[in-house]
C-alpha cells in the first residue's frame, strides 16, 4: 500500500504501471498482479488502507472526547490530521475522488467514507443540533471535504493551518445550528 501511495505520489496521477509499484515495494510484478489484480484495484486497495488508518484516528480521539462537543471536535480534528496532507496521500485521495466516477471499487468505498463520517457527525450533532443533526452532519462533511481539496489543488487563499480549518469548521456549525 505505502509503495501504491509513494508511486501516485511521484507521479501526480495513475499514470504508473504495477510494475513500478512492485519493485518500491520490492516484490515481483506477477505477485503483485495476483494479489491485487490491475491498478485500479491496487488504489483502492492503498485507499482502504488509507481510511482504516483514518478511522482508527477517529475512534481513538472519540474514546478520549467526553462530551457532544470534545466528539465533533475529535471528528473534525482526524479529518485535519498532518498525515492526511502528505503529498503522497494527497495526490492518492485526488486520484481517488477521479476514478471513484467510473470504477464501480472505488465508488463503493467513497460512499462507505461518506457514510461513516455522516454517521459520526450525526451521532456526535444529536444533542446539539436536534433534529437538524443530519443537515448540519451534512454540512460539515461538505466543508471537510471541500477544504481537503481545495487545499490538494492548492486554491488561493488555502494557507490555513489544520487549527483554522477546524475553526473554520466549528464556526459554520454554530451558524448552521441557528434556528
Amino acid at each position: 500500500m505505502k509503495a501504491t501511495i509513494a508511486e501516485i505520489g511521484a507521479a501526480g496521477s495513475l499514470d504508473v504501471t504495477m510494475s513500478r509499484i512492485a519493485r518500491r515495494a520490492g516484490v515481483s510484478s506477477g505477485l503483485a498482479h495476483h494479489y491485487f489484480g490491475g491498478k485500479d484495484d491496487l488504489l483502492v486497495a492503498a485507499m482502504r488502507a488509507i481510511l482504516a488508518r483514518y478511522g482508527a484516528e477517529v475512534r481513538a480521539a472519540l474514546k478520549k472526547a467526553d462530551s457532544p462537543r470534545a466528539r465533533l471536535e475529535a471528528i473534525i480534528e482526524a479529518s485535519f490530521g498532518p498525515e492526511h496532507f502528505e503529498d503522497e496521500t494527497v495526490t492518492a485521495w485526488l486520484q481517488f475522488y477521479l476514478h471513484a466516477q467510473t470504477m464501480p471499487g472505488a465508488r463503493r468505498l467513497l460512499s462507505i467514507y461518506h457514510r461513516r463520517l455522516h454517521a459520526n457527525l450525526v451521532h456526535a450533532l444529536r444533542p446539539l443540533a436536534g433534529e437538524r443533526a443530519g443537515f448540519v452532519a451534512e454540512t460539515l462533511a461538505a466543508l471537510i471535504d471541500g477544504l481537503y481539496i481545495r487545499h490538494a489543488l492548492g486554491a488561493p487563499g488555502d494557507g490555513l493551518a489544520p487549527e483554522a480549518r477546524l475553526r473554520l469548521c466549528l464556526d459554520t456549525l454554530l451558524e448552521t445550528n441557528r434556528p
